[in-house]
């Protein structure tokens, strides 16, 4: 039974939590980016401490790669690596794109493509593609949005668009089949997403990964 320490720190709000099987035992958030350093290394100990349980007995520390905060993902990065070469567990990491298409999915199950969108400022969004299965369709990239970027999608379709960048296409948006949700609890899909990742062995490479920025420069608050 798989027992996976998840951090999350690409956005405006970090987190970190506990997950068995991707089941969630306990996690904590923190809404202010500028604190994302001290809060992760804290939140660790708390968790591992509330759980009775020893780092050495996590089987693996997943992360967010991106893209999002340049300074959130490289804070993340950092202590995922760190930890997960420190205890000699492997690494695990997510895109924030896909963690934010399994949160909706889990509300909305019934959607053709799921949109996450990050706004990345400078009319700029970051944005990736994902079908009913969440098989990417498209990687995530940086994208200035207009009436026509998604017009690769297959009609008919439910589209589901969301996150903070999402407003960028619904003013161009006149499809009554595209909907512009709430996005879930990231640490939820996020557990479910590394309990799978770990379940079909796709590590990362500790020496060699790094985050996806989308661009060099991109900050958030």
């Amino acid at each position: 039974m798989a027992l996976i320490l998840n951090i999350d720190s690409s956005m405006q709000e970090s987190s970190v939590s506990i997950a068995r099987e991707g089941s969630m035992l306990q996690h904590l958030t923190n809404s202010s980016q500028k604190d994302h350093a001290a809060f992760l290394h804290v939140a660790v100990k708390e968790l591992i401490s509330a759980k009775g349980i020893k780092m050495a007995d996590l089987d693996a520390v997943a992360v967010t790669s991106g893209p999002g905060s340049y300074t959130g993902l490289r804070v993340g990065f950092a202590a995922a690596k760190g930890l997960s070469y420190a205890l000699r567990k492997p690494l695990i990491s997510i895109s924030t794109t896909e963690t934010m298409a399994a949160s909706v999915q889990m509300l909305y199950p019934d959607g053709d493509y799921y949109c996450p969108m990050i706004d990345a400022r400078r009319d700029e969004v970051f944005t990736a593609t994902y079908d009913r299965k969440l098989n990417e369709i498209k990687a995530p990239h940086a994208m200035i949005v207009n009436e026509s970027s998604f017009n690769f999608l297959h009609e008919p379709a439910q589209v589901y668009f969301f996150g903070n960048g999402s407003w960028q296409w619904e003013k161009f948006s006149k499809k009554i089949s595209n909907y512009f949700p709430e996005t879930g609890n990231v640490y939820t899909a996020m557990a479910a997403l590394s309990q799978k990742y770990f379940s079909e062995n796709k590590f990362a490479d500790i020496k060699y990964s790094v985050p996806l920025y989308g661009k060099e420069f991109y900050t958030h608050g």
